[in-house]
């Protein structure tokens, strides 16, 4: 008799729930039932992001920003939080190719270096892109010494719309995907790197007119990161069904665009043409990327800035509420503000994007037995609801401390958070208590932590968070 794989796992899963429910009935059980919060919370791949910038630095003035230069970085005074802006978990630096290796094949990492340490020190990770090149030439072409490489040559066809390298010449290929390449050696799996934006041709790196890119240059471009960041997450520009779903193919890429609230940037003189209405609804879902949110993140960038929308566009606050609620349904993690301020009266709409941006996590339900024996396993169920649009992208392990004046250690669950889909999800698993743990009383607490450090790095939307970011369900005996 053959007996499927499948059917095998089914049936060692029924008989591992067999030993737990006859173990927990022989026991009294605890079950703890936290309570709900309605707080902001600030945590991991997740928000609102700053822009060139870091928490605790000086907004941009007025509406407008500036990008794809070195960071000017700013005196800071040890207070992390911005004026008209809240806290981020995320912060987004985009440099010009042409900074990053002013000579061919010596690459200037410490502008990326300063940027992770300084992230790192303000309580973010970095989200980044490296733009091949801008609009304002010279001053953002590509390289001197790709210029002098390739001469004038470059495309500018009359369905183009701004300046273009040649990006058919394999030594745009070679060079521009050498850089991706050594950038990938060097960062990929960076404890401090957010995600990094997959881009390839196109003014400020947003890949216009990837479409009409050959299939073998599209490939070659997009490998170089697909090959060369296997652990931090990518997210890709929506360009075109061909490019987008060869992404898809062939790893867990998420999306983003540029014009998130265009609800009438250039309309009088397109036509009525705005990015909400005729450009994003139809491209998430021709470009093939409508469930990519469930492996990779989505993150988008206000068009404009959000003080903008209220100053030069006119915007109402239910114009503000349907752009956010469009976000939400497209399932976003992030957003970019470029470091500008929100208006006061727009704050608690605000508020509600934030709160539902990426995962929430609310623990429904925790139960365990209350006594246990050095050696044997600490059964649990947990029942959580992901209140948010997406889930976690990064891998942040499930944990249970137990702590008392005497003894404190940390278990590590098996569990992955990042299946927890919107919704509820429910994880029942054990672990060992050491054989060496000293009989007594211990709190047992809960905790997402920082794989590299230990410590609890996903704030709850439940009460009960110590100062060491644990959550304490009730007390656990361990007994001889």
């Amino acid at each position: 008799m053959i007996i499927k794989k499948q059917s095998v796992l089914s049936i060692i899963g029924m008989l591992i729930l067999m030993v737990i429910a006859n173990d927990l009935l022989a026991q009294k059980i605890i079950t703890v039932k936290p309570k709900e919060i309605d707080d902001v919370l600030t945590n991991p791949g997740k928000g609102f992001m700053t822009f060139q910038r870091f928490n605790g630095d000086e907004l941009n003035e007025g509406i407008g920003w500036t990008e794809g230069y070195p960071i000017e970085y700013q005196e800071f005074d040890g207070d992390l939080e911005m004026k008209e802006h809240p806290m981020t978990s995320i912060a987004y630096f985009r440099l010009y190719w042409r900074f990053l290796e002013p000579e061919q094949g010596k690459y200037n990492w410490v502008l990326i270096d300063k940027a992770l340490k300084t992230a790192h020190d303000r309580k973010q990770q970095l989200l980044f892109r490296v733009a091949p090149y801008g609009n304002n030439l010279p001053k953002t072409d590509v390289p001197d010494w790709y210029r002098e490489m390739v001469g004038d040559t470059f495309i500018n066809q009359s369905v183009i719309k701004h300046w273009q390298v040649d990006h058919e010449d394999p030594c745009y290929i070679k060079h521009f995907g050498s850089l991706i390449r050594e950038m990938g050696k060097r960062y990929d799996g960076h404890p401090d790197l957010d995600a990094v934006d997959l881009s390839i041709i196109g003014a400020w790196g947003e890949g216009e007119y990837t479409k009409l890119l050959s299939e073998k240059t599209m490939k070659a471009l997009v490998d170089a990161y697909l090959e060369s960041f296997r652990k931090t997450p990518l997210i890709m520009q929506l360009t075109d069904l061909k490019t987008n779903s060869y992404g898809l193919s062939k790893a867990n890429v998420g999306w983003r665009v540029d014009c998130l609230g265009d609800l009438g940037f250039w309309a009088e003189e397109q036509g009525g043409f705005t990015h909400m209405y005729d450009v994003y609804p139809q491209d998430i879902i021709n470009c093939g990327m409508q469930d990519a949110w469930k492996k990779g993140p989505v993150s988008l960038e206000a068009c404009g800035t959000i003080k903008g929308w209220k100053e030069k566009q006119g915007y109402t606050i239910e114009d503000v509420r349907f752009i956010i609620d469009e976000s939400l349904k497209w399932h976003i993690s992030s957003f970019n503000n470029k470091s500008s301020g929100i208006p006061e009266e727009w704050w608690p709409e605000v508020n509600r994007w934030i709160k539902k941006m990426g995962y929430r996590f609310v623990l429904r339900k925790f139960t365990y037995p209350e006594t246990r024996k050095p050696g044997e396993r600490l059964f649990f169920t947990s029942w959580w609801d992901n209140k948010g649009v997406a889930p976690c992208y990064k891998e942040f392990p499930l944990a249970i401390r137990l702590k008392n004046e005497k003894r404190t250690h940390i278990l590590v669950t098996e569990a992955d958070i990042r299946s927890w889909l919107p919704g509820d999800n429910l994880y029942d698993n054990a672990v060992f208590i050491p054989m060496d743990m000293p009989p007594g009383d211990y709190d047992l607490q809960i905790g997402i932590i920082d794989p590299f450090t230990t410590v609890p790095e996903i704030k709850l939307a439940i009460e009960g968070m110590d100062q060491d970011g644990w959550y304490t369900m009730e007390k656990l005996k361990i007994i001889n």
